[in-house]
């Protein structure tokens, strides 16, 4: 279409939705447009939307009654949906807002390029880039796309379809255009990282590609949304063996009652989960482990809460992060009663992030006086922000140093102070 020459691309939801809008922006940076941050400039709109929770859902839906208005106001001609939510629901969105012109599911960036220019793409010829929208030191990398666990709660597999790995040597493809384009960290995400490659014919696995990442000019690679039960022996050893994979791990665990667990068909009753942590600290001394639990599931009493509440206390989480439960359509617990009062799920939540600072508060008053590898992702005139290797971006603890680095460099800083969530320092050679 002759006419689009500003596109604005709206992303929202996790790091698997912002890679889907990444590769959107490389092919989009192919054709004669310029992409705008300024969305009452643009002539065309594409929000990649987020379903999973019904807060996300909302503000998906908010952001394109928003986008629609700048039809009537703004230059807006053409405003495009794409994403988890409209993969999921396209006959009703379409019908709730025909202000939107077309609607695509969470991978169709190919039918999207051809639907705005007319002519066919395709996105992993050799000339393709993907485009970052995280700063150019750091990036997401997804080995796999969907999932095959049936966890009860969870509508991803509805939206996403069930797990499609990719080849390890289309994974080593991206990495090496990553460290050509000075990437010095990788995120490595999947629905779950640790059943990657068990669809692939020959079969592999995340310890092969742990290996082979592992040879890689890439600084730092860190591991997110391993799942408890399949978490091996061989995974473990394979991080512990490798030189650039951070002493960092990421965790679901969703619950500590082995009552909830067994409704939420996680695999693991609270004993299994416990195992799995140990053999991690065993066999990776030093490693902090993130995981992310929810609250106000259906049938969890004060008991399984309490249950839930000693684990972490006994665990001692490096990060944690804390959801309350949401019915979603079409999934298994949609047939429980969804029967805690949503204050106390807020309650419950509260109880749960005041330990976790407590927790975090004890750990990072330990590392006062400690001189520490530190990442930039922020730099001012006399201060700058950074993450240990124990801190993902966005989601974790930051480091406030109180000097002038460069954006993207490695410094060394020595701590003299901590809080909550901020560790304090100045560089030191």
């Amino acid at each position: 279409m002759k006419d689009l020459k500003k596109i604005s691309l709206i992303s929202l939801g996790c790091a698997k939705a912002l890679v889907d809008s990444e590769l959107l922006l490389g092919s989009l940076n192919k054709y004669n447009v310029l992409t705008t941050d300024s969305h009452d400039q643009a002539d065309v709109i594409i929000v990649n939307t987020c379903g999973f929770l019904d807060s996300a859902r909302q503000e998906s839906i908010d952001t394109i009654f928003e986008a629609a208005s700048l039809k009537i106001k703004g230059n807006l001609k053409k405003l495009v949906v794409m994403g988890c939510l409209s993969e999921r629901y396209p006959e009703e969105l379409s019908k709730q807002i025909p202000e939107v012109d077309k609607f695509f599911g969470t991978t169709n960036q190919n039918e999207i390029i051809k639907y705005l220019f007319g002519k066919d793409h395709v996105s992993d010829d050799p000339n393709y880039y993907r485009s970052l929208l995280t700063p150019n030191h750091y990036a997401y990398l997804k080995i796999a796309e969907g999932c095959d666990n049936g966890c009860s709660f969870c509508s991803i597999p509805l939206m996403r379809g069930l797990q499609k790995s990719r080849t390890i040597d289309s994974i080593l493809w991206e990495v090496e255009k990553l460290l050509d384009n000075n990437v010095k960290e990788i995120m490595v995400i999947a629905q779950d990282s640790t059943s990657y490659g068990w669809d692939l014919k020959p079969k592999s696995s995340l310890a092969n590609l742990v290996q082979e990442l592992d040879k890689s000019g890439i600084d730092w690679f860190r591991l997110h949304y391993a799942h408890p039960a399949h978490l091996s022996l061989k995974i473990i050893d394979a991080l512990a063996n490798s030189s650039n994979f951070c002493r960092y791990i990421d965790i679901p665990i969703q619950h500590g009652s082995d009552k909830i667990l067994k409704s939420m068909r996680r695999g693991l009753d609270s004993n299994g989960i416990n195992k799995r942590i140990e053999l991690l600290k065993k066999n990776i001394p030093g490693i902090n482990i993130r995981s992310t639990v929810i609250v106000g599931y259906p049938g969890e009493g004060d008991d399984e809460f309490k249950e839930l509440y000693d684990f972490i206390n006994e665990n001692q989480f490096d990060r944690l992060g804390v959801f309350t439960y949401s019915e979603e359509e079409g999934t298994l617990a949609e047939n429980l009663e969804d029967n805690i009062p949503i204050e106390v799920k807020h309650e419950r939540k509260g109880q749960l992030l005041d330990l976790q600072a407590e927790i975090s508060l004890k750990k990072n008053k330990k590392m006062i006086g400690n001189i520490i590898k530190v990442i930039v992702d922020k730099s001012g005139i006399n201060t700058s922000v950074g993450r240990t290797e124990f801190d993902s971006p966005e989601v974790d603890n930051i480091v406030h140093i109180k000097d002038s680095a460069e954006k993207g460099a490695f410094v060394n800083v020595k701590i003299d102070n901590a809080t909550e969530f901020e560790l304090i320092g100045n560089i030191v050679n």
